[in-house]
């Protein structure tokens, strides 16, 4: 799999904290700075965890009850952009946006109604794609 990138930055934001920051600090451990939200962040911390919070990325602080935290292209331009499309890595330097490699986030193993998108599910970790070889089947 020559086409994967080393972890270098992960964004971690899940609602159940259990085991969180054992899996953070194995992360630190190999090196990996971590981008966190809100309550995630605070856990972390409290674990002796560096964390970077979301709003120093962003610039802008959590709002509406927590929902927007991370809909900003400091978060979204370094978790899309294609490493291998010289578009994308101009358009990363001129706005300032680190690549983010991987992302532990709540996901439900099933789907759920509208009324309880809230809710979280178990938390899902994954590396965003990076190069064109890497999404094909």
């Amino acid at each position: 799999m020559a086409d994967l990138v080393p972890i270098r930055r992960a964004l971690i934001s899940v609602t159940n904290k259990a085991d969180i920051a054992a899996f953070a600090r194995a992360l630190t451990n190999m090196g990996v700075e971590i981008i966190s939200t809100g309550g995630t962040a605070t856990a972390l911390r409290e674990a002796g965890i560096k964390t970077i919070d979301v709003a120093d990325v962003t610039g802008f602080p959590e709002m509406m009850d927590g929902r927007i935290k991370t809909l900003h292209p400091g978060i979204h331009g370094g978790l899309l952009a294609r490493r291998d499309i010289t578009s994308h890595t101009e358009a990363m330097a001129t706005h300032n946006i680190t690549p983010i490699d991987l992302v532990c986030i709540p996901m439900s193993h099933r789907p759920r109604p509208l009324s309880r998108l809230t809710s979280a599910g178990p938390p899902c970790c994954a590396r965003p794609p990076r190069t064109t070889s890497s999404l094909q089947p």
